[in-house]
């Protein structure tokens, strides 16, 4: 059975869930292209990456197939994470809707790098800003 879409999480409180629960995965639904570029976060063994769409904006048709590869479907806490946080809750809903038996599926409220700043660039804020473990793709 499907837990749901519980809701937002900050970097913070995701590196609290990870680290108090040893089965929860953090999937990165990032692009390859972003991965490559951006950076990832460096969890060995905790941490999936799943495209939500390429770098063509186009829908991944293996998405759930590819989540269930990652053994996102045994129950577990997963954490969707994108650039902003908003590519990561259609994730999460869809994952959770499709019935694949996520545990609790929560989304990085600022995602991997965060929104424009003031100064026209991102990595104000999210995973990256908040100091959590993150290494080169």
């Amino acid at each position: 059975m499907t837990a749901g879409y519980a809701g937002d999480l900050t970097p913070q409180e995701t590196w609290q869930l990870l680290a108090d629960d040893p089965t929860a995965l953090l999937v990165d639904v990032r692009t390859d292209g972003e991965w490559r570029t951006i950076g990832v976060p460096d969890l060995p063994e905790r941490v999936g990456f799943v495209e939500w769409v390429d770098g063509q904006g186009r829908r991944n048709p293996r998405f759930v197939e590819q989540l269930t590869e990652l053994g996102a479907d045994d129950g577990r806490p997963v954490v969707f994470l994108c650039r902003s946080g908003v590519r990561s809750v259609a994730a999460a809903t869809t994952a959770t809707a499709a019935g694949i038996g996520i545990g609790p599926a929560y989304n990085v409220l600022t995602g991997f790098e965060g929104d424009v700043g003031p100064d026209g660039a991102r990595g104000h804020q999210g995973w990256r800003a908040d100091g959590l473990p993150w290494r080169s793709w």
